[in-house]
């Protein structure tokens, strides 16, 4: 496999081990996580947006997001951006995710 893809799957593993701590899905799941950027130095950008722009655990995913996903084999740095466009929704998360959360 693909050096770079094999990493890119670790990073997408992590981001499923992050939850918002009210609600019992992972953020990958959840729909917030927009973008997935690792450039060839190892410096990776993420950038995700939450379910309400104001979301107390802010701080809590973004340091979570920043130790798991800064744990992945061939991850030097990691920047993770908070954007609000696309405005998220629930049609944005899984079927997985919604089932969950009772929305299907």
């Amino acid at each position: 496999m693909n050096e770079f893809l094999e990493i890119e799957e670790n990073i997408v593993r992590m981001l499923k081990t992050v939850f918002d701590p009210e609600i019992p899905v992972n953020i990958y799941d959840l729909g917030l996580i927009y973008k997935i950027d690792l450039g060839e130095d190892g410096k990776l950008i993420i950038e995700m947006t939450l379910t309400a722009p104001n979301c107390p655990a802010v701080d809590f995913i973004v340091e979570d997001v920043r130790m798991k996903v800064g744990s992945v084999e061939g991850v030097k740095e990691v920047d993770v951006q908070i954007v609000f466009e696309p405005a998220w929704d629930k049609e944005m998360m899984s079927e997985e995710a919604q089932l969950e959360l009772g929305f299907l």
